[in-house]
């Protein structure tokens, strides 16, 4: 059922000059450039355009709401602080997606909940029905502030100013001709114009106002979507008389059915852990399993035990739907046999982990290595918070997968990856005397200064994989300042102080 629409306000042409404003700057910042220092800008200036003018959709502010804005402007701020390639294509793909849901949440007239599903579709309807419904609200803007809102004598005069900007212009050639052959400085002042026009073309013009005024139509509808929304009902349909009633969809799990499950699964897990003792805590120190080398440990079903590890979490969060159902005494065991669950699933962990930590002694250290260490200790921590559901049923723990899950990303983007994976490989070239130097000159810049120290102090042995990502580099186009990344010029200042120094 379709309710009234509410009235379009009167700062609409405001609001629709400030779009177009801001699409301006958007185009400016990014049309030819990289993000950099621009992300951060446009996101505060985006912000305070939609909070502006949709302010008295706001609703009330929570901790949560202050952790997420937090989190979106310092993943804005890699853009201009880091240089790795992994996040920085990632941050291009899930930023968007934040500040988006964010909005919905902070400006829907759905309220949606911050960790529910609705969310989503909250702001699918928003994005792709609210926003495009208002198009055409922007030339109705427009045309009853130029006609019906204006009077009579205002139009005589806009039509007057306009007769005499059309007969001025033969005028003003016959003078500027005239002045241009009387004044030589006046002349070459004018001559200046030309340069400057030339130096964007027809193309670039007219694809930066497309850009424009695109954005600026995009970024009005958007607003005007929270503003002047429609509000939408689902219909309901009562059954006729003598029809079954229906009964809302709810996901459950029989209890008898988990209790078998997790009875025969855990089985097998506790005996594959029991063997697992006998040599897991003593690989470190050579007791590995006979006739297996640290390799072929390191190897050897890693990969398995993370998809079994991830297929138990599965598991536990479906035991969980089980426990509203079960009766007392069912319920105690159904507790147990998931505690039993979670204990193992974190020994298959610190399998995993320790076997992939050999893996990178032995073969070294790489992003991906890195990453999935990473996985593995963010896995164990929605373990924990899982068990904690288990004999707390008013955890809220979708609540604070979301958070967790939030902030996990954000520490990522700032713990430095590339540089911990250079320390990491030079440790071990000190230990062992082996590296890979092309894989570590290949890093991005935020490792190039630990590089260079750790160059000379051994006698300049990147020497020469240094210099041919000075040669590489040096082919790049110079970063203009909406594409200035700080870890980017401190690693080519450094680099090009040791270049120097090397001659």
């Amino acid at each position: 059922m379709n309710k009234k629409v509410p009235v379009i306000p009167r700062s609409a042409l405001s609001a629709l000059a400030a779009a177009l404003l801001l699409a301006i700057v958007h185009q400016y910042l990014f049309y030819g450039h990289m993000p950099g220092v621009s992300y951060p800008i446009f996101v505060v200036l985006f912000y305070g355009f939609m909070l502006y003018y949709a302010k008295e959709q706001l609703r009330p502010l929570k901790w949560f709401d202050y952790v997420w804005l937090a989190a979106i402007f310092l993943l804005a701020m890699t853009f201009m602080l880091f240089s790795n390639w992994f996040f920085y294509g990632l941050n291009l793909l899930a930023l968007p997606v934040l500040i988006l849901l964010h909005m919905t949440y902070l400006l829907s007239y759905r309220r949606p909940s911050w960790s529910g599903i609705q969310l989503i579709g909250a702001a699918l309807e928003h994005f792709f029905a609210q926003g495009p419904r208002h198009w055409p609200t922007v030339f109705t803007t427009i045309r009853k502030t130029g006609g019906e809102g204006m009077k009579s004598e205002h139009k005589q005069i806009y039509l007057k100013v306009l007769a005499g900007l059309l007969l001025s212009c033969p005028l003003l050639l016959i003078v500027v001709s005239l002045l241009s052959s009387a004044d030589g400085v006046f002349n070459e002042l004018l001559n200046t114009f030309p340069d400057l026009l030339e130096r964007i073309s027809f193309g670039e013009g007219f694809g930066r106002s497309l850009w424009s005024v695109a954005l600026g139509i995009g970024l009005f509808s958007y607003l005007m979507g929270f503003v002047a929304y429609k509000r939408t009902e689902r219909q309901v349909i009562v059954p006729k008389e003598g029809e079954p009633q229906l009964e809302p969809f709810e996901l459950s799990v029989d209890p008898v059915i988990i209790t078998t499950v997790l009875t025969a699964v855990n089985a097998v897990y506790v005996l594959f852990v029991s063997v697992q003792f006998s040599y897991l805590f003593g690989a470190w120190e050579g007791a590995l399993p006979q006739g297996s080398t640290y390799a072929d440990y390191a190897r050897s079903g890693f990969f398995e035990l993370i998809m079994v590890t991830a297929i138990n979490f599965c598991l536990l969060l479906l035991s969980l739907l089980a426990l509203p159902r079960a009766k007392a005494r069912l319920l105690s065991v159904i507790r147990i046999l998931l505690y039993i669950l979670v204990m193992c699933s974190v020994v298959m962990l610190y399998s995993a982990y320790s076997r992939l930590t050999l893996y990178e002694e032995a073969y070294g250290y790489t992003e991906i290595r890195f990453l999935v260490h990473a996985f593995m200790i963010f896995l164990g921590l929605l373990l924990i918070l899982a068990a904690v559901r288990i004999s707390k049923t008013d955890f809220p723990l979708i609540k604070w997968y979301v958070a967790l899950g939030l902030l996990s990303y954000v520490f990522m983007n700032y713990i430095g990856m590339d540089r911990i994976i250079a320390s990491q490989n030079i440790a071990r070239y000190e230990a062992a005397g082996d590296m890979d130097k092309y894989h570590l000159t290949g890093l991005s810049w935020e490792a190039v200064p630990l590089l260079i120290s750790f160059s000379k102090e051994n006698d300049d042995l990147l020497k020469q994989e240094l210099s041919e990502k000075w040669t590489n580099q040096r082919g790049e186009a110079q970063q203009e300042w909406p594409s200035f990344n700080m870890s980017k010029h401190r690693g080519q200042q450094a680099l090009r102080d040791y270049i120097h120094s090397l001659k």
